[in-house]
């Protein structure tokens, strides 16, 4: 079970990491937030390929293509991200 929260922790960090580097522009986040934004990138990732295929995954723990789909779903949060903060730069 340890295992398996240290390999999320690494998957979460790498995904947010990759989804910064492919999406360019000015991100100040911290190595938290960039770990944040590729688990819920993971999660959002999840779940959309979850209701186009309507499959669970029970080949194990990693599988290329929930890895790509961690990194378009962290690509997705950061749009949003940049979105609203953005709305909020400008209502100042």
């Amino acid at each position: 079970m340890i295992g398996f929260i240290i390999f999320l922790i690494v998957i979460g960090f790498v995904a947010g990491f990759l989804a910064r580097l492919l999406v360019p522009g000015p991100d100040p986040m911290s190595l938290g937030q960039t770990w944040l934004l590729g688990v819920v990138g993971s999660f959002a990732g999840g779940f959309l390929a979850y209701l186009l295929f309507r499959k669970d995954g029970e080949d194990g723990w990693f599988q290329p293509a929930g890895f790509i789909g961690s990194i378009l779903g962290a690509i997705i949060v950061l749009l949003i991200y940049r979105a609203v903060t953005r709305r909020r730069h400008l209502a100042r």
